[in-house]
């Protein structure tokens, strides 16, 4: 696998376990229904996904020869980059269909 490939695919990742909290009500993505989901489980999905695909990002640097060292100010970036990417996500779930809610109400009454 080249470094491009490498790249791309962590990308990929990134975008899809930024993005998969929202889209169910499950705990931990497997575990049982809650609807709505509260908060606290949401960040720590989250928070896991983000370890998850920092740990693919760095099995694939390692794969590929040595790993170079990295400071807070990485890890930071990372982090804001993650959040960044579920954006989707969460438009998708607390935006998108809280404004069609409003408009069934609005057209019942």
């Amino acid at each position: 696998m080249d470094q491009t490939l490498a790249v791309w695919l962590t990308i990929v990742v990134a975008v899809l376990a930024a993005n998969a909290p929202y889209l169910t009500h499950r705990l931990g993505l497997v575990g049982p229904r809650r609807a709505p989901k509260p908060a606290g489980w949401l960040l720590l999905e989250l928070f896991l996904m983000a370890l998850l695909t920092l740990g693919l990002g760095f099995a694939l640097e390692s794969w590929q020869g040595q790993r170079a060292p990295q400071g807070w100010e990485f890890y930071a970036a990372a982090l804001c980059l993650f959040l960044t990417l579920g954006f989707p996500g969460f438009v998708w779930r607390y935006l998108r269909r809280r404004s069609a809610v409003l408009e069934e109400v609005a057209d019942g009454a």
